[in-house]
């Protein structure tokens, strides 16, 4: 039986992933407040201060129920905080978690800073934490994050139909994608190193 991360400090020479904490609503807040559209696909938005401060709340509390772990990333090329990611859905019986609610602000976006993101998470994920299947969602909508995991080598599995009720409003159709142990050793990660800048 595998266990529930510890602190979790991955980092490699552009990004720094760190356990998020209630202090780092400094950080974020920022971009709730001055950039509401990353969120237009999200099913849980953190826009506003108010709606940072629940986000934040929300997923520590999940840490500390074991079924989420989520990070703040901090991007050495500009020496400044750049959004969250994390692990969810995290079932240690079946050696299965989810990535996501990944998020950075607009000036961070295609900069490479999500394929050096993506290739840390991926690592810890299959090589140190045992994990045999990484699973990914996005709605299907939104081609610019289901073209960007494809990019990093996940496969489609496909789509849950109106699967998710979405916080400004109605439900969306999610797309499902993976990443499998035996695909990651034997090509997806040599192919995103290449691909990292």
């Amino acid at each position: 039986m595998i266990n529930f991360p510890e602190n979790v400090i991955l980092e490699d020479d552009r990004v720094l992933l760190r356990p998020l904490q209630l202090s780092d609503i400094e950080f974020l807040v920022p971009f709730a407040i001055n950039e509401p559209e990353t969120w237009s696909y999200s099913l849980v938005s953190p826009a506003g201060e108010e709606g940072m401060k629940k986000y934040i709340n929300t997923t520590i509390q999940q840490r500390e129920q074991k079924i989420e772990y989520p990070f703040i990333v901090f991007d050495k090329a500009t020496n400044a905080y750049a959004g969250s990611t994390r692990f969810y859905d995290i079932q240690l019986n079946n050696l299965t978690t989810q990535l996501g609610y990944t998020w950075y602000g607009k000036n961070f976006r295609r900069t490479g800073l999500n394929r050096h993101c993506k290739l840390l998470m991926l690592s810890y994920a299959f090589e140190k934490w045992g994990m045999e299947r990484v699973e990914f969602r996005a709605d299907a909508r939104n081609e610019k994050s289901v073209n960007a995991m494809k990019a990093i080598g996940c496969t489609v599995e496909g789509i849950l139909r109106s699967n998710s009720t979405i916080d400004s409003g109605g439900r969306r159709d999610s797309i499902v994608l993976s990443i499998l142990k035996d695909e990651w050793f034997n090509s997806v990660k040599e192919n995103l190193i290449g691909k990292i800048k």
